[in-house]
């Protein structure tokens, strides 16, 4: 297995160096040209004077630019931060700050000028288990955490993936995410250079758009989320036509209900592949298989580098796949497979970015937080990651917009919570507690959170109280949330 990112271009080079490597808005560019731009923007890098094992903040667009720029970040032994274009100001401000990047790329640099100006930097000696990226997740505590991998965990997906479902240079695939998330780049670029095909970097999310798209790229495999897979199967059906060359289409980012996945079939024809993925792993953990099988509630066969579990309360590790026996409910948690070809090839991440400084990882075994079972290796989500809500196939911890609300002046308590929605699977709502005497309103809490939060945090129901429900705890019932707003 290739463990630097850097030589990950190096079969199809060989083999086929005029095919194309990346599509995007902006043009195509070949494995032969890909290469010498990833040359080049490594010595753009080095230009603005960044050396291994720097920490550089990027926020730009889906097109060949952010590939290009990924890629001669990892040949320069740069650490990477993906800055999300969709953020608001002060969450990019926080991360950047909290990250240390040294140099950040986004629309106020003129790269395409600093690309043509810097002498090619060619691959230098980097450890590939050294840290490659930060990826920030949503905390518990109300902050994003900044979750550290290597080269070698970047790598190892895209290669199990690519072997175990057979991709090779037809592989064309699409994704229409931002690729500032890691897990995207593990995916994408990669994953397709594995396999000698083609990355379709996507700049639309709508259904038309994603359906021009897939037709006119002929994309082979596309990456949705629920909410994507919904508006797709009621309102295009019509468009059959032009996922006419499709041979997969994986859903993940949150829970897609067998419902949905039977309506997207009837519609198109073609099974929906569930997936299980986290930041941490990093991305897919399980997948279903090729072709048409899949198991209600299920979301998929863990990949054969992992060992999956099901914990019990006290963090012993319950029934693991490879016994093919049904595990109690538990939480799921990750491990190196212990047998088999990858035995051993998975390492955890390397730990957490904090105070700048990376806080190493010294449990073996990734502990996910979500509660499941595993049977036959197919792993079942029963109650995902605690509190988290799952938005459009976008996370947002109430931590966090809890934090927002509180800074309101005149707010003395505040939760934000789920509720379900048949579209986005879940929507966000929040209760509000002024503080006595105090008078807040809607329009204001929804002007504070639009300005220090991405647009999908903010809530779309609201309700101000006089005061939440809490225990004798003083600990706010979330279980009584929902009944505060009327219907």
């Amino acid at each position: 297995m290739t463990e630097l990112i850097a030589r990950v271009l190096d079969r199809p080079l060989r083999e086929r160096p005029d095919a194309e490597a990346v599509v995007g808005r902006s043009g195509r560019l070949s494995y032969r040209e890909l290469d010498v731009a990833a040359d080049r923007a490594a010595g753009a890098f080095a230009s603005f004077g960044l050396a291994t094992g720097d920490h550089v903040a990027v926020s730009l667009p889906n097109d060949i630019d952010v590939v290009v720029a990924f890629h001669g970040a990892m040949r320069l032994g740069l650490v990477w931060i993906g800055l999300n274009t969709a953020l608001a100001a002060p969450e990019k401000a926080h991360i950047i700050a909290d990250s240390g990047a040294r140099f950040v790329l986004d629309d106020t640099v003129d790269w395409m000028a600093a690309m043509k100006a810097a002498s090619p930097t060619t691959a230098v000696d980097v450890d590939p288990h050294a840290p490659a990226g930060i990826a920030y997740t949503s905390g518990t505590t109300g902050l994003p955490r900044g979750v550290v991998h290597s080269q070698h965990n970047l790598l190892l997906p895209g290669e199990v993936l690519v072997r175990t479902r057979g991709y090779d240079e037809a592989l064309r695939k699409g994704d229409c995410l931002p690729l500032t998330i890691l897990n995207l780049m593990v995916l994408t670029t990669l994953l397709t250079a594995q396999a000698g095909g083609c990355c379709v970097v996507m700049d639309r999310r709508d259904a038309d758009g994603v359906l021009d798209w897939i037709r006119d790229e002929r994309v082979t495999v596309w990456n949705g989320v629920p909410t994507q897979l919904f508006d797709l199967a009621r309102k295009h059906a019509h468009r059959r036509e032009d996922l006419a060359t499709l041979t997969e289409v994986w859903s993940g980012g949150g829970d897609c209900s067998d419902a949905l996945r039977r309506e997207f079939h009837e519609a198109f024809g073609l099974p929906v592949r569930a997936t299980y993925g986290l930041t941490e792993a990093p991305t897919v953990v399980a997948i279903d298989p090729v072709g048409d099988e899949w198991r209600p509630g299920a979301s998929g066969q863990s990949l054969p580098h992992l060992l999956v579990s099901a914990a019990d309360v006290d963090g012993e590790l319950g029934e693991v796949s490879e016994l093919g026996e049904v595990s109690e409910l538990g939480e799921i948690s990750v491990g190196a497979a212990t047998s088999g070809e990858w035995a051993g090839a998975w390492t955890p991440m390397l730990g957490e970015w904090m105070n700048g400084e990376l806080r190493p990882n010294a449990d073996p075994v990734l502990r996910t937080g979500d509660l499941g079972t595993v049977s036959d290796g197919w792993v079942s989500i029963r109650d995902r990651r605690k509190l988290v809500v799952v938005r459009g196939g976008a996370n947002i911890y109430p931590a966090e917009v809890e934090r927002v609300l509180l800074s309101v002046p005149g707010v003395a308590a505040a939760a934000a919570f789920g509720l379900p929605s048949e579209r986005l699977g879940e929507q966000l709502a929040a209760a509000v507690q002024p503080a006595p005497g105090a008078t807040v309103t809607i329009d204001q809490l929804e002007a504070v959170c639009r300005a220090q939060l991405s647009r999908y945090k903010v809530p779309e129901r609201w309700v101000v109280v006089d005061a939440l429900p809490v225990n004798a705890m003083g600990k706010v019932i979330r279980a009584e949330l929902p009944g505060l707003l009327t219907p």
